[in-house]
């Protein structure tokens, strides 16, 4: 059996995760951060876990992420997509690669376009999608090497070819949602639904994304209404 916890930070409405095996009490945290740390330690040692892998769906820009000073406290290992070159990185990701803990296994999805190093993380029948694939939206291109074809490719072509009943947990969230799922994502993401093609994705995508902004979830071109991803 496993153990999954979600947790937000308000500040920056970043959600992290806690995944772990029940049996052999091995654990991850997906994206921490930093200012939470402690309360990560806590939730650990209240359920008996030990804390194997920290996990990063990619290098991020819009919150100080906590891995570093997880890993320093927990003597965890720091993984990230080998893309990344990140110092301090001692297990380098690659796609469809499988992260063990205990009986159970966190499959690799290299999911590029937000950057070039974002995973998502396939663990039972739930989805960490990080800025990839968001509730109602899809990472922005504003980061260096971000790339609507790759973007396309990674949510139309790998994570909307898993079963509808996959669940989603994104890695933000601005409108108080915490989960979705594949079906649901098809049918009504305002972004990239299942129906929209590549050429029309990525001219759309450009056009507001060279204002560095991503559309909000639900909002449409004429509202204007923006934010960063």
């Amino acid at each position: 059996m496993a153990i999954i916890k979600q947790l937000f930070d308000e500040a920056s409405a970043t959600l992290s995760y806690l995944l772990a095996d029940s049996a052999s009490r091995e654990a991850a945290v997906i994206d921490p951060v930093a200012g939470h740390v402690a309360d990560y330690k806590s939730l650990l040692e209240a359920h008996g876990l030990r804390l194997r892998y920290v996990l990063e769906t990619h290098l991020h820009d819009d919150h100080p992420s906590g891995a570093m000073e997880l890993v320093r406290m927990t003597g965890a290992r720091l993984a990230v997509h080998r893309l990344a070159g990140l110092p301090g990185c001692d297990r380098p990701l690659a796609d469809g690669e499988l992260i063990r803990l205990g009986e159970e296994f966190i499959e690799v999805i290299h999911t590029p376009g937000h950057t070039p190093c974002s995973v998502s993380y396939s663990f039972w029948d739930r989805l960490f999608t990080g800025d990839t694939l968001g509730i109602g939206w899809v990472g922005a291109l504003s980061r260096p090497g971000g790339d609507a074809s790759q973007l396309y490719d990674s949510v139309h072509g790998k994570l909307y070819s898993l079963p509808n009943e996959t669940l989603v947990y994104p890695g933000h969230d601005y409108a108080g949602h915490r989960v979705s799922c594949v079906g649901q994502e098809k049918l009504t993401n305002a972004d990239l639904p299942l129906v929209c093609t590549r050429e029309a994705f990525v001219a759309a995508r450009t056009a507001v994304d060279s204002a560095g902004c991503a559309f909000l979830p639900g909002a449409t071109a004429a509202e204007g209404h923006l934010v960063k991803h």
